[in-house]
């Protein structure tokens, strides 16, 4: 019996999100991290499939004057952008909006990316204390269109999308305010987190809120972000929420193949199952040599320290492993460890 026959209410049917021209398909996108989504990252992202938009590591438009002189590409945060498949969003963040316009309109122009995206979320002090950007300008929503508006002029053709929280704090909640302004300045797209800043990530994300935020706009498309836990409650978020698409954060740090999972379930497919413990532990090894072949074996074995720690979710003995692979100096370290605790491995098994 079907769940209209039943009298059961009959799911939302997902549709592609339309940012400006692009066509975001499956409308669930790769949340912009700091530290975390780079190349390497992103190409883990890409080779299981999903995600409908990727995102750079978000980039301080106060500090890109080597726009003006470096004919590459910026050492970390924008590694690969130039050659990488599209579509693509870049993020940045400043509260100049001459600044802004200015790094906006050469990505846009000379890195081609598909979007151009503005940070007012994020809560980081030296972001929003010490800088006066990020989720400070919340409280000032005339500020936040001033700068979606003139960077919407300089990046001509590439849409320019938005990202917030709800507000600073508690008292200072102007989510639904800074949507209408940033709808009005013509951003094509926001995303928003479902916490205030002074939560930073503690908590519970808001949804209720976020569909306040998207029922007092009327043609801006809104993606919710927050709490996107496993691929059953991006999907539940999308059709319950009435967002336009979902931003998935820190779970897909851990689980990268999760987007592949959602898409799975929004095309009416099973989903697929996590990968086992052996291909875990070779997917901990492919990201491990990608950061190597970029940044040289010392340095990418310190960086890979993260990104071990957040696979790390659910092993056997995932708090020692951290604390051991976290602390780690050379190529053999780390493989020693992986090997020693990492599922796949017959110590592994023998711990479980």
């Amino acid at each position: 019996m079907s769940p209209r026959a039943a009298g059961q209410p009959v799911p939302k049917a997902i549709t592609p999100l339309a940012i400006g021209p692009l066509m975001i398909d499956p409308p669930v996108l790769q949340a912009p991290m700091a530290g975390y989504t780079n190349y390497a990252f992103r190409q883990v992202v890409r080779e299981f499939g999903g995600a409908g938009l990727l995102a750079t590591e978000m980039i301080a438009a106060r500090s890109a004057a080597w726009l003006e002189t470096n004919r590459g590409e910026h050492p970390d945060r924008l590694w690969g952008v130039r050659e990488e498949p599209r579509p693509l969003a870049v993020q940045m963040w400043d509260n100049d909006p001459d600044n802004l316009a200015a790094v906006g309109r050469r990505l846009a122009r000379d890195f081609q990316v598909s979007v151009v995206d503005l940070n007012f979320g994020c809560p980081v002090r030296q972001v929003t204390e010490k800088a006066h950007s990020g989720s400070w300008l919340l409280r000032d929503p005339a500020r936040v269109a001033q700068i979606v508006a003139r960077v919407v002029e300089a990046c001509g053709d590439t849409p320019v999308t938005a990202k917030i929280r709800l507000g600073c704090s508690e008292s200072c909640r102007t989510a639904v305010e800074v949507a209408q302004r940033v709808e009005e300045a013509g951003a094509a797209c926001l995303t928003v987190h479902g916490r205030v800043a002074a939560q930073y990530f503690k908590g519970r994300a808001d949804w209720e809120a976020i569909r306040e935020v998207k029922q007092s706009v009327t043609r801006l498309p809104v993606v919710g972000n927050g709490d996107i836990t496993s691929a059953e409650t991006a999907v539940a978020r999308l059709r319950e929420s009435g967002v336009d698409g979902v931003m998935v954060a820190r779970e897909c740090l851990s689980k990268p193949w999760i987007f592949a999972q959602i898409a799975a379930i929004l095309r009416g497919k099973p989903k697929p199952p996590d990968p086992s413990p052996a291909a875990q532990k070779e997917l901990v090894l492919h990201h491990y040599d990608l950061v190597c072949r970029r940044f040289g074996v010392p340095r990418g074995t310190l960086l890979m320290r993260k990104f071990a720690c957040s696979y790390a979710q659910g092993i056997p003995g995932a708090r020692e492993f951290r604390g051991q692979v976290s602390r780690v100096t050379s190529q053999t370290e780390f493989l020693e460890v992986v090997k020693r605790f990492f599922p796949g491995t017959a110590v592994a098994k023998a711990a479980g």
